[in-house]
């Protein structure tokens, strides 16, 4: 490959794919990632940054000038995120920096007070960040167990994500 591909001159779809690509499996990477994403402020942000790593499947097919072919997969830089701040790589409102601290947090295991991230939030991000803990904690996998010790079909998650606008 001719140049190092960049998060930033992704497609977000594309980025997002790959991102979840990346974290399918990883219930606490995945909310993060859908955290991010349904939010809709952090994952351009980050590329832009450089904080979001990809790589690509190699291509027998040589791709057109310019484009690369393959499968994408990326990741976040979670430990990278408090030295950007410092340097003034990305920026946010309060509720966008509470979002990106929950994320981490999920992601990471970076240490956040959940009560000031939740009580600085409007409804719409609320319910996202409830959305993820759910996401995280495999309330989408759980199955009640019958009477003869056999589980059914998957319950609904605790709390689902909502619709994206």
């Amino acid at each position: 490959m001719l140049f190092e591909p960049r998060a930033a001159d992704m497609d977000p779809v594309d980025l997002e794919s790959a991102l979840l690509r990346t974290a399918v499996g990883d219930y606490t990477a995945e909310a993060a990632i859908l955290l991010l994403a349904n939010a809709g402020y952090w994952l351009p942000a980050l590329a832009t940054a450089d904080l979001i790593a990809v790589r690509f499947n190699e291509d027998p097919t040589a791709p057109p000038a310019g484009e690369v072919l393959g499968v994408g997969w990326a990741a976040i830089a979670w430990t990278d995120l408090d030295a950007a701040l410092h340097a003034g790589r990305i920026e946010g409102s309060s509720g966008q920096w509470r979002i990106l601290r929950a994320a981490a947090s999920i992601a990471d295991g970076q240490p956040v007070d959940l009560g000031d991230v939740a009580s600085g939030l409007d409804r719409r991000h609320l319910q996202l960040l409830l959305a993820a803990i759910s996401h995280a904690g495999g309330s989408h996998e759980h199955r009640p167990l019958s009477p003869h010790g056999f589980r059914h079909r998957p319950l609904p998650p605790l709390l689902a994500w909502p619709p994206r606008d």
